[in-house]
Formats: C-alpha cells, structure tokens, sequence
C-alpha cells in the first residue's frame, strides 16, 4: 500500500514587523489591549512590491531543499490562498513557472481560508494515495495586510503576511494518518469579504469583515470536536499526540482547544504572539518553527487543527 508522508518543509515572513506599537500609532489600540485578548505582539507585513507568489516561491524553495527534491519532480502544485495575485491565473500557476518547472504538472489554487493548507494537504494525500502523484507541493500564501482595514482595531490587530510550504512524497510506511475536513457556509457572513468585480468596477466590502465573538465561540466547539472526532476515527489516543499544530489565529482558541484534548501547553507549537493570523498560512509556518527549533523530530505524532472563513475547518493527523 502506498503512503503520503512529508519530505520537507519550509517557510518564509516578510522582512518588515509590525509590532503593536506600531499599530497604536495609526489606530486607536494599545499592546495590553491586543495580546490580552489575542496573544499577538506583531506580525510581518509585505512591501509593496512582493506578491503572493513570491512569497509563495521562497517557502517553497526552502522546503524543496529540505525535501531534496528538485522542480522537475514535482508532479503536483495546490497553493491555499484567499490573496492570490489575480483573479487568474492561479497563484499555483505562477509559483509553477518562477520555479522553473517545466515537466506540465498540473497546478492550482484552492480556497479554504485559515483551513487552506490542511484542504490542500488531504487532497495532495489523496492523489499520492491513488497512484496520480509521486512528490505533491502543497503551499498556504497570504498577503492579508492588503484587504485589511487599517482604521479598524477588531480586525487590524489580527491578521500578517507570510507563506509556509511542504512536500508530499510517496512512502511504503504511513505519514498522514487520518483527517477529517468540515464546512458549513450557514455561517459565511460572521466572518467574510464578499467583495467583488462587475464590469470592471469593484462592488461590495473592500475588507475582512469579522464578527469575533461569533468566530471565538465557534471556532472552539468545532475545533474540540473535529480534533476528538479524527483521532478517535483513527483509534489514536490523545495521550500520544507530540504536538499539536494549530491555526495561530488568537492563543486563547488554541488554548482553549488543547484543554479539551487534556494537552498542555508544553505540547502546542505556539507562533502566534511574532505571526498573528496568516490564514492558509499560519499551520505551515508553525510546523516548519517547530521543526527548525527542534521541538518537532521524525516518528513523532502530530495533530493540526484550524478553522478559517466559510466556516471552513479541520484537522489532520500524522507521524513526521
């Protein structure tokens, strides 16, 4: 039987940090204010100049090298992304070319907010599990400092820049363990922006719109559960988790979360408080901390876990 386990990983933040000193100085907010309610002290912002993509292309670079794979033996590019470049091509597509890979692999976006690199991981899964593909890319990019409202303190404060990437490579031994993916649109407009293009002028919110309480409520319930539900699909007690990996959208959400699964806070990559909410993001650029501080070592277990716009959420089981 053919496995998907991850060969490599990499990330990569913008050079600029945004602390929250910075932002009191063009929003009403304070430092106390922010990381009591979120745990954030800054984030990375990208300049001008540096698109999805290229972020994108960076983490990737990275995780290549780790994975030693080249371009060329890539069979399989998903980016997770809700900033891409433009509204097409894909992000994918020009991740593809700017890594020079020349060999047709098929390559594109998908669109699963803060759950956008856990979507992409278990489709890439599904492929290697099928025989369609041998080295999957997966990738989760955001430029979300451009469609953030920077008057607004409920939603400014939460939210940086960054790409964190991995690759998905065929194994006789098993990687990615078990996962289960949820989505209930009933909720799109607690947390959204439905803006849009029509006949060239741009129509509706031009910002994340956001109503915290609501996404604080939900996103604990359904992350405990969904988190219960896959590791006890998968007949793995909790007591075996590593680590867990989450969604580092607010420290109190995951902490709340790792108490329902009896994890302390010893077992929790936290990146958070330097990150913020990068949304697709967010899980790549915690697991590639990890990894790089030494916390994460290969035969371990971990969990990742996140919720993001749609509602869309999930978690995924795997050994390293």
């Amino acid at each position: 039987m053919t496995y998907s386990r991850i060969l490599g990983v990499g990330s990569f933040l913008p050079e600029k940090r945004m602390t929250n000193d910075d932002l009191a100085k063009v929003v009403e907010t304070s430092d106390e204010w922010i990381f009591q309610r979120t745990g954030i002290k800054a984030r990375h912002i990208a300049d001008d100049f540096d698109t999805t993509s290229n972020l994108a292309v960076k983490a990737a670079r990275r995780a290549l090298q780790q994975a030693d794979t080249a371009p060329n033996e890539i069979d399989l590019i998903i980016v997770g992304t809700v900033t891409g470049d433009y509204a097409f091509p894909s992000t994918a597509c020009l991740v593809q070319q700017k890594l020079g890979i020349t060999n047709n692999c098929p390559a594109f976006d998908i669109q699963a907010a803060c759950a956008g690199f856990m979507y992409a991981m278990v489709m890439a899964d599904a492929y290697i599990r099928g025989g369609l593909a041998k080295k999957v890319l997966i990738i989760g990019a955001e430029t979300l400092s451009r469609i953030v409202n920077w008057q607004d303190r409920n939603t400014c404060v939460l939210f940086g820049d960054g790409a964190g990437a991995a690759v998905l490579g065929a194994s006789d031994e098993p990687g990615i363990l078990h996962s289960k993916m949820c989505a209930d649109g009933e909720f799109a407009s607690v947390l959204h922006m439905d803006g849009r293009m029509n006949n060239g002028e741009w129509n509706g919110a031009k910002f994340i719109n956001m109503d915290g309480q609501a996404v604080f409520k939900f996103a604990v319930k359904a992350l405990s559960e969904v988190a219960k539900d896959t590791i006890t699909e998968a007949n793995f007690p909790a007591e075996k988790i590593d680590w867990l990996v989450p969604h580092q959208a607010n420290s109190r959400i995951i902490d709340a979360t790792a108490k329902h699964l009896g994890l302390p806070r010893e077992k929790v990559i936290l990146t958070v408080a330097e990150h913020a909410n990068t949304s697709a993001a967010s899980i790549p650029l915690a697991l590639d901390e990890g990894i790089r501080e030494g916390k994460i070592k290969r035969g371990q277990h971990l969990l990742l876990e996140g919720i993001g716009g749609g509602f869309a959420w999930g978690a995924v089981l795997l050994r390293y």
